[in-house]
């Protein structure tokens, strides 16, 4: 009794969705009738034409790399800001291979990922290097506003820009991510098809990062758990006296003074965003941070989920000495096939892959490009 009782409750199931599923097919029949009515792309905020052209990089201009103020646009409707580089020998006519560049977390274009693309560009590539949303010359509000997803797009966004420029090959497209950058750009290779090459520099995992803090793996899961429900009920509480006050509280940007008991990555991170190799007046790393509230979504929304599905090429690069090596080396076991390589430079510390040309591996980079990006 029981099982007739099974076998007609399931042919009323199947009944009932093969109703559904006819429905369906002739609303679908019916909507395919009708051509839907395209969103229109946003109109930029920002002209390009308005803004300085004067060397403000926190690294001396290249004479063989010609750079540029553009514009574009992501799919929020946001406008960014980029310096895009072009070795001053292309030809007329000449399509190139194109790297979008940005990072780390809480920088602009001025500083490290500028570095990165005028170097790249000297050695034949046409580079952008971008300020993301909500920071640097960019638009959006509230300012210095991050985000997993957002940021990831930022990204793609660039490659949209790059992919339609006649003196680029849109075939040829890769991204460098740097620090915080770097797991973003990682985001975007496993969504992005057009992306063929990504290389990571100095990578952190921010989704991890902000929601464990560091070092993780030296804690139990229990209090791991217990301190992210700890932070979620503060910044919580935060976002309620942010909206009561029309103002959004920061998260603090890197420390503007150091002590003997500072420790050495910070002292690091002061050597470079506080003191004049680095500081830059844009950067939420040089000055304020990001707002507080941004770090709840990372705590919620993980960055590396989809990193397995990744089939173009990535190259890793971490320093032997970094404290944030074991973000590039557990996100690297993520990594599937014969075209992903982890390079590991001697004796450097997370900040020598921000600005030390001699220990930034260059021709490493150059040669996984053109091997990839072809």
């Amino acid at each position: 009794m029981k099982l007739r009782k099974r076998i007609m409750k399931n042919m009323v199931l199947a009944a009932l969705c093969s109703s559904l599923f006819i429905i369906g097919a002739g609303a679908g029949s019916s909507y395919a009738a009708q051509v839907p009515t395209p969103s229109k792309a946003p109109t930029e905020t920002i002209d390009a034409a308005t803004l300085s052209h004067k060397w403000d990089k926190t690294f001396p201009e290249n004479t063989k790399v010609a750079h540029q103020k553009i514009t574009f646009h992501n799919r929020y409707g946001i406008t960014l800001v980029g310096d895009l580089y072009t070795p001053k020998d292309m030809k007329q006519g000449e399509k190139l291979a194109a790297i979008a560049v940005a990072g780390p977390y809480g920088a602009v274009k001025e500083q490290v990922s500028g570095r990165y693309a005028q170097e790249l560009a000297a050695r034949g590539f046409i580079t952008l290097a971008f300020d993301p949303s909500f920071t640097g010359e960019s638009a959006g509000e509230p300012r210095n506003t991050t985000s997993p997803d957002i940021n990831t797009e930022d990204f793609s966004a660039a490659v949209d820009y790059l992919s339609t420029r006649n003196n680029i090959d849109p075939e040829e497209i890769g991204i460098l991510g740097i620090c915080g950058w770097g797991g973003f750009a990682l985001n975007d290779a496993a969504m992005d098809t057009r992306v063929k090459a990504t290389v990571t520099s100095t990578m952190y995992d921010m989704s991890r990062v902000i929601a464990n803090g560091y070092f993780d793996y030296e804690k139990d899961e229990a209090t791991l758990k217990k301190e992210r429900m700890e932070a979620r009920k503060a910044i919580s509480a935060q976002r309620t006296e942010d909206y009561r006050n029309g103002t959004y509280k920061m998260a603090g940007g890197v420390p503007t003074e150091v002590t003997a008991d500072t420790p050495q990555f910070v002292k690091d991170y002061h050597d470079y965003y506080q003191e004049k190799r680095g500081y830059s007046p844009r950067s939420f790393g040089s000055t304020t941070g990001a707002t507080l509230s941004s770090l709840l979504d990372f705590m919620n929304m993980p960055l590396l989920s989809r990193a397995d599905e990744i089939e173009s090429a990535v190259l890793m690069i971490h320093g032997e000495k970094a404290h944030s090596r074991y973000f590039s080396e557990d996100a690297f076991k993520k990594l599937k096939g014969n075209n992903k390589e982890l390079l590991i430079i001697p004796g450097a510390v997370h900040t020598d892959l921000y600005y030390k040309m001699d220990v930034i591996p260059f021709d490493k980079i150059e040669a996984f490009y053109h091997q990839y990006l072809k």
